[in-house]
């Protein structure tokens, strides 16, 4: 019976993520921004596109210097596998590129270890984003027979074949109709997050039922190893882990990355674009992570290559910078100015929105001045009739206020600096403008600015300084039915 301690044990298996090595596709690209001045006033994007559709491929291999880097790759990796790792576990993408990364580490450990302690899964829908196309024309890909063919010079032989959608005997991209959409590419990543926690999990399992010796709480110590130093990829360890490493693809990887990150709160903002945020990793870049079990991952490191730098000065280091497209993968402005304005109740806003609204009151509500505490503020939030209005441009909140639909009482108005110039604050106005005329609940906005310059805006959006009433206090009418909206 396991000890009362046992609920505190922290038991985790050792994950990584590499991309690929240099593609020779990777190097078409590379030499077409070159000899046609990409990124620059005089970039001839017709000679662009041409270059690439003659020399392109659907499925190439690694190009000279990918396959020095597979190379350095696997004197790094092997000689950590083989002094810190127990049963290691690869799971590699069906393209070619990724299959030719790993062969030198696969021939080095089948060298170095007996083949119980590898396995190889080759997963058929952890493609790159497209798939497999030439000028859009779709070809199949490799199947299970043809790749066995690639790996049998490493001595694998047994490898296993999964998420073949038309069958491994038929290529991993027997199914595809076209070049892959965005949103199919992002369905598919929402697919392997979940076989890859799933691959994972079952493995813990096993450490559950106390079948498998070497996952286990690695962050304790026990006698013998007190001199372990943690950041020493190289140092022969007493208790060898168990170690999943994934061979994947620069763009894929990163649609992957952000839902590890996000634990299940990772949503697309518009359907067929790219998200706001992305990871970017050199060729042969390593993601080191920790999964825990049930989703629970740490990202220990990111992007690491300390393989591609050479004694003497050599640098291999390739595909990681902004010159290699990386910025292509982010949405463009015109996507993030579609706002849209939501009302809510404070207890269903959605915690993401509710967060990013008080951290704008926090940093821009003018505090001198104001005529409500902080605590009366937050208790305004909670009252059952007051409403939280945000106006978001995809996921981000620019612009949130309170509104009491009992009084007619807007306050809490802020919206970010750098969006006061795209009339987010008028949208938040006629929105609520519009609330009151479809809902009939109250006939005139109340607001109270302490400050000139919410005055000036409050002036500009038609309010009035209501008769009677202090400097600070301005209304706007609402005609029930014939207001100039």
């Amino acid at each position: 019976m396991a000890s009362s301690k046992e609920k505190y044990v922290r038991r985790s298996i050792s994950v990584r993520l590499i991309r690929h090595g240099e593609s020779k596709n990777n190097q078409v690209y590379r030499d077409a921004l070159r000899l046609f001045k990409g990124g620059s006033p005089d970039f001839d994007l017709q000679c662009w596109t041409d270059y690439v559709d003659k020399y392109r491929v659907a499925d190439p291999g690694l190009s000279d210097v990918g396959q020095e880097q597979a190379l350095r790759l696997s004197h790094y990796l092997e000689p950590h596998l083989v002094n810190q790792a127990g049963e290691v576990r690869f799971v590699i993408s069906p393209m070619k590129r990724t299959i030719e990364t790993m062969l030198p580490t696969l021939t080095a450990m089948n060298r170095s270890n007996e083949n119980s302690h590898i396995k190889t899964v080759i997963n058929g829908f952890y493609f790159e984003s497209e798939g497999c196309h030439t000028r859009e024309k779709v070809e199949p890909g490799m199947n299970s027979e043809q790749i066995a063919e690639c790996l049998s010079p490493a001595g694998v032989q047994d490898a296993s074949y999964v998420g073949f959608q038309s069958g491994p005997e038929n290529g991993w991209y027997a199914h595809g109709t076209g070049p892959e959409t965005r949103h199919e590419s992002e369905q598919r990543a929402a697919r392997f997050y979940v076989w890859m926690m799933e691959f994972l999990d079952e493995q813990l399992m096993e450490a559950e039922r106390g079948e498998v010796e070497d996952i286990f709480d690695a962050g304790v110590t026990l006698p013998g190893e007190e001199n372990d130093k943690c950041h020493d990829r190289f140092q022969p360890r007493a208790r060898r882990r168990r170690t999943a490493i994934f061979c994947g693809h620069g763009d894929f990887m990163s649609l992957v990355l952000k839902r590890i990150v996000s634990g299940f709160g990772h949503a697309i903002e518009k359907e067929g674009e790219s998200h706001r945020s992305a990871f970017v990793h050199f060729n042969t870049g390593i993601t080191e992570l920790e999964y825990f079990g049930k989703g629970r991952f740490l990202l220990m490191s990111s992007n690491q290559v300390p393989h591609l730098h050479g004694p003497n000065g050599e640098c291999y280091i390739t595909g990681g910078s902004l010159k290699d497209g990386w910025s292509y993968l982010m949405p463009s402005d015109k996507i993030l100015l579609d706002s849209e304005v939501a009302f809510s109740f404070s207890d269903e806003v959605q915690p993401h929105v509710a967060e990013q609204a008080e951290a704008l009151r926090s940093l821009y509500l003018s505090k001198s001045g104001s005529s409500s505490s902080q605590d009366e503020l937050d208790a305004t939030h909670h009252k059952s009739n007051a409403l939280t209005v945000v106006v978001k441009r995809g996921l981000q909140v620019v612009g949130c206020a309170s509104l009491d639909e009992k009084t007619g009482r807007l306050s809490d108005v802020v919206v970010r600096p750098s969006a006061r110039r795209s009339y987010v604050g008028q949208s938040l106005i006629d929105a609520v403008k519009n609330r009151a005329i479809e809902t009939k609940k109250f006939d005139k906005i109340v607001v109270e600015p302490d400050t000139s310059e919410s005055k000036a805006f409050f002036e500009k959006m038609g309010f009035e300084l209501t008769e009677g009433g202090n400097d600070e206090t301005y209304t706007s009418e609402i005609v029930r039915m014939e207001c100039k909206l």
